[in-house]
Order: C-alpha cells, then structure tokens, then sequence
C-alpha cells in the first residue's frame, strides 16, 4: 500500500495535496535492459534507479561530509556524523568549507564510481565526461528556502541539450526530508518553453543569450510556487521515498524542485548533482570549474 503523502511545503507556499496535483514516482530497476529504461527516460524525462550505488559507500561519503563539518557546531553534540543530526544553531556561511569539499579527490571518486559511470557508458553507448562544476548540499530542518521550480538547460545552453543530471540522496531521503520533486510530463513543457526562449533570446549578445538570469528569464527559475504551477499546465508533482543508493536520472529539460525539510529526528538532507553527456557532444565551457559561491551559474 502506498504510503500517505504529507503536507508539503515549498519557499512558503503549500503544494495541494489533491491526487490531481500530487503523485509519486515511478521507481527503475537498473538491471533491466537498457533499451527499455532509455525508452521509460523518453517517455518519463527521468529513471529512479532503485539501489544502483553501492550503499555502505554512499553512507561512508556522508559521515566524511559531516565529520569534515563537525567543528563548525553544524551537528548535535555528541551525534554521529553519519546521522547528520542538526544542532538547531543558527550557522555562519559555511561557503568556504562546501568550496573545500567539492574539490575533495574523494568527491570526485565518489562521483565517478564505477556504477555511475558504466550505467552512463551503456545509455549514451559510448565514452561519456563528467562535468567538473558539481554541487554538494545539505539542508537544515525548517530552512523555508528550497530550490524553486526550473530545468537544467537554463543554466547549460553554452553545450549540448542531451546532458543528463543525476541527483544522488546521500543517505536516506524520505518526502519529509525534502528531497527532489518533479513536474509529471514536464520533459515536453520544458522544450515548448526553451523554443519560446529561444526565439526571445535571438537578439541578445552571446554570452547574455545563454545566460539564465537576461531579461527575458528574470531568475532561472519558473516559480516559487509550485502548486501554481501544477495548476497551469494541469499536472502532478512527484514525489519520493529516496533510500542510500538510489539516483535519479533526468533530462536537462525536465521541471523538478525541492521542498522543505521537515524531518521530525533533525536530520539533514545531503545531496549532489552531478551531469555527464557523451564526449563527444559540445561542452558548455562554463561548466569546466570547480563550483565557487560566486560563479554566477
């Protein structure tokens, strides 16, 4: 039976909990044969790979991650980093330490592990390159500022449009820990709307027509409010039951956003997005740095 899904909250604004506006996922089983899970990528914008990562490393990355923070009073006294238990404290800007972590070799390994990259091999069928500029992140309980509704191409449009993200809990995630949420169909909306902006663009210098904040973009993001969103394209938002060692793939058109963390032991949401595209496809150059606090991306 499927579970009950809770009140949702995003940047302030309550998603409906109407069946009509509210759904689930539709998990994937890694070991099915590839043409078929290419075919449910089409069809979906995005494949939940249920256990595709070796789960005792995914739980190793998450105590280094914590433990490398655990002198900033991030963590409950006296709690196991691996829990990443919040000590309730209003924190500084840790900036400088997420500046540290996301040039870790360790990182690195972590987002290049063998089953990442030989599902990528075998969906692009052939050599595939990671992009450097990777984004760790976790979030506190009762943060209200989550992640607004967007797809990636947005902040991608100086390369190829087959880029594929994969968002990667670090750690068990279920829906009240606000983990990632995605537009039902959305994949076909967000190629209508990058052909408007497209068109909007053509006039504006280079490097301001693939810039996600020109005028014609405003922010990046679609909206805030998400329920409004689903009621004007008349849609579902999907949500998940995320567990240690699951990956969500999507496409660089597809909406998706975050909502608040409102996890009742404390326990913070960490998580990466990492992109790979086939090698030989065009690289968008902006994407060739570590990610900084101020790169504008």
């Amino acid at each position: 039976m499927t579970a009950p899904i809770l009140e949702l909250v995003s940047n302030g604004y309550a998603l409906s909990s109407d069946a009509r506006r509210l759904g689930r996922l539709t998990p994937s089983d890694p070991r099915a044969p590839m043409d078929a899970l290419r075919e449910q990528f089409r069809a979906q914008g995005y494949l939940w790979l249920k256990g595709i990562l070796d789960r005792d490393a995914v739980w190793e990355f998450r105590r280094r991650y914590f433990s490398a923070l655990a002198d900033t009073g991030l963590l409950a006294p006296g709690s196991d980093p691996t829990d990443g238990i919040h000590s309730g404290v209003e924190m500084p800007n840790l900036n400088r330490y997420l500046v540290e972590i996301v040039r870790w070799a360790r990182y690195e390994a972590f987002c290049m592990s063998a089953p990442i990259i030989e599902f990528y091999e075998a969906f692009f069928g052939g050599a595939v390159f990671l992009h450097k500029r990777k984004l760790i992140r976790h979030t506190v309980p009762h943060d209200p500022k989550c992640t607004g509704a967007h797809y990636d191409l947005v902040y991608l449009r100086g390369g190829t449009d087959s880029v594929c993200t994969s968002w990667i809990p670090i750690g068990d995630c279920p829906v009240e820990m606000g983990g990632l949420i995605y537009l039902e169909g959305s994949d076909a909306y967000g190629r209508r709307l990058e052909a408007r902006f497209s068109e909007a663009n053509q006039n504006l210098p280079p490097e301001e027509r693939i810039s996600a904040f020109n005028k014609n973009m405003k922010e990046g993001w679609l909206n805030r409010n998400l329920a409004m969103l689903a009621d004007e394209i008349d849609s579902r938002w999907l949500v998940a039951d995320y567990e240690v060692g699951d990956m969500v793939v999507h496409s660089a058109y597809m909406i998706h956003a975050s909502t608040e963390n409102t996890d009742a032991h404390a326990r913070m949401r960490l998580s990466t997005d990492i992109r790979y595209q086939r090698v030989r496809d065009e690289i968008d150059i902006r994407w060739q740095n570590h990610w900084s606090f101020d790169d504008m991306l």
